[in-house]
């Protein structure tokens, strides 16, 4: 039977098909043009900034792509170069200023001395920029480069035969790929931070803040990001080369540094968590000088992880080829100085310790008086930068002694050293409102800066953290903020940003 077939009909259906395709066409053009009005989403912020009389004026050429190579300058409105940097010579690739290893071969090796930071002084600083190696080529996203890194950004192999049988790294055509291994957890850190979590409150909040001490390749913050919890890594510029390298390639915080004759630059009371997986530090020596420091940086309710050698030595001395008699005296010494801290052992389980730091301190102060020990002047606590490693105990502010909001609560919270008056001159009313300055100035960031969110960036510094209300208002689970606080800034703020959960560090350009 024949198909009927109307032409009046089909007509009448083209007819209103055109209509609706022209009436979506007017609809979203003019849904684009109220957006770019200065009313869409967002926009009544950047409106308000601009009746405040806040300075908007963005030159067009701006570019927010990186540039690893030729020339840089201060280029005026104009257009005219004042002042260009040209590249260092490329045998200076791997050149770290203060961690130069022909310098460092000149200071003594007792006690870390020679990883320290040691800078060139100022005729021989150099006064060129530090070129990428050949073929460097922009990181992949996150979280693919929590597992992969191209080769042509950090060419070394040698990682790759150490540590071989331990899960580090391996090296596969063109990437370095990171099956999440380590000394200790060759099975991978999502089983190893498992096992803590049984023990550790890392899921709920309570734990944000981490130190990772002689951390390798960082695969314990890299895995512990999803978690929530953000670690600070460092590692010393060692045999292991470019292991921090790798770590920043990652897209995971970390800083070359190592425990030795001074002072860690972080604040007191900064971390919720330190931890230490065969990170081969002497923790039992010079009076458990190592263990004091990390108890100054400590949060009171912090936790302390160490895994490995001395712990389970009865079990393990034989594999680790070390005198038994040795690993016992090592243990000795660490929970003697545990103890002196007021530090209650939570758990021990096969090779991994766990301590928690006491949130009683009025108590503590005074079983550690009665025993003769030695305090540092609590003025001194966040006094860090080339200040000598002392063998004291930093005393705990009553007033401090108070749990955090979980996090994200805590981000955006009153910090206990402003809610105290710890901070002169910065009152909760003054944080709250600097706060909710930055929320508008990071909205207005984000619509100059289209891509901002879009994964491209991974880490990003903050060259004078302030109170740390830049990272607080861009906080994103796609990267991370570096907050420095200058030694020579007129406000001592670290320590509020760690209360805020987040992470930063002291530094002064100039040395």
């Amino acid at each position: 039977m024949a198909n009927k077939f109307n032409p009046g009909e089909n007509r009448t259906k083209s007819h209103v098909s055109i209509v609706i395709v022209a009436g979506l066409c007017c609809f979203f053009y003019l849904l684009g043009a109220w957006q770019r009005s200065g009313f869409g989403k967002g926009d009544t912020i950047a409106l308000e900034m601009t009746k405040n009389g806040e300075n908007c004026n963005v030159p067009s050429n701006l570019n927010f792509e990186t540039h690893h190579g030729g020339e840089a300058g201060v280029t005026e409105e104009s257009g005219t170069k004042v002042t260009v940097y040209k590249p260092c010579q490329s045998r200076y690739t791997d050149y770290t200023p203060c961690q130069d290893q022909a310098r460092a071969m000149t200071f003594p090796r007792e006690n870390m001395n020679y990883r320290e930071r040691h800078c060139p002084p100022q005729g021989e600083k150099l006064r060129c920029l530090i070129p990428a190696p050949g073929g460097y080529v922009t990181p992949f996203p996150w979280p693919k480069s929590r597992d992969y890194v191209p080769y042509a950004n950090a060419p070394y192999k040698s990682l790759t035969v150490e540590k071989a049988i331990q899960n580090w790294i391996q090296y596969e055509g063109n990437v370095f790929r990171f099956p999440g291994g380590g000394t200790q957890f060759p099975q991978g850190a999502d089983k190893y931070i498992d096992q803590l979590a049984s023990v550790i409150p890392i899921e709920d909040g309570t734990v944000r803040t981490a130190l990772d001490t002689g951390c390798g390749v960082a695969s314990w913050g890299a895995y512990l990001w999803k978690r929530n919890v953000i670690a600070m890594s460092f590692a010393p510029r060692d045999s292991h080369e470019a292991q921090v390298q790798f770590a920043l390639e990652r897209g995971v915080p970390a800083v070359i540094g190592v425990l030795g004759t001074i002072r860690t630059p972080y604040p007191s009371r900064a971390f919720d968590m330190a931890h230490c997986s065969r990170c081969l530090i002497p923790w039992g020596i010079n009076d458990g000088l190592y263990m004091k420091e990390v108890d100054r940086v400590l949060r009171p309710g912090g936790y302390w992880v160490l895994s490995g050698p001395p712990i389970n030595w009865k079990t393990n001395f034989k594999a680790w080829q070390r005198p038994k008699e040795d690993l016992e005296e090592e243990q000795r010494k660490i929970e003697e100085a545990a103890k002196l801290l007021c530090w209650e052992k939570k758990s021990e389980k096969g090779e991994i310790a766990i301590w928690q730091k006491t949130m009683d301190s009025a108590s503590c102060y005074a079983k550690q008086e009665s025993s003769g020990a030695t305090f540092c002047p609590f003025e001194d606590a966040d006094d860090v930068w080339y200040k000598k490693m002392e063998a004291c105990i930093t005393p705990n502010n009553n007033a401090h002694t108070v749990e955090l909001k979980p996090f994200p609560e805590r981000l955006h919270a009153v910090p206990p050293r402003i809610a105290s008056g710890s901070v002169s001159g910065v009152s909760a009313d003054a944080f709250l409102e600097d706060d909710k300055q930055w929320k508008k100035h990071v909205n207005a960031y984000r619509k100059i800066n289209q891509i901002l969110d879009s994964g491209r960036y991974r880490n990003i510094m903050d060259m004078n953290a302030g109170l740390g209300g830049f990272a607080a208002a861009l906080h994103s689970p796609k990267f991370w903020v570096m907050n420095v606080v200058p030694t020579v800034a007129k406000k001592n703020t670290l320590g509020v940003i760690y209360e805020r959960g987040l992470i930063g560090i002291y530094h002064d350009c100039s040395v």
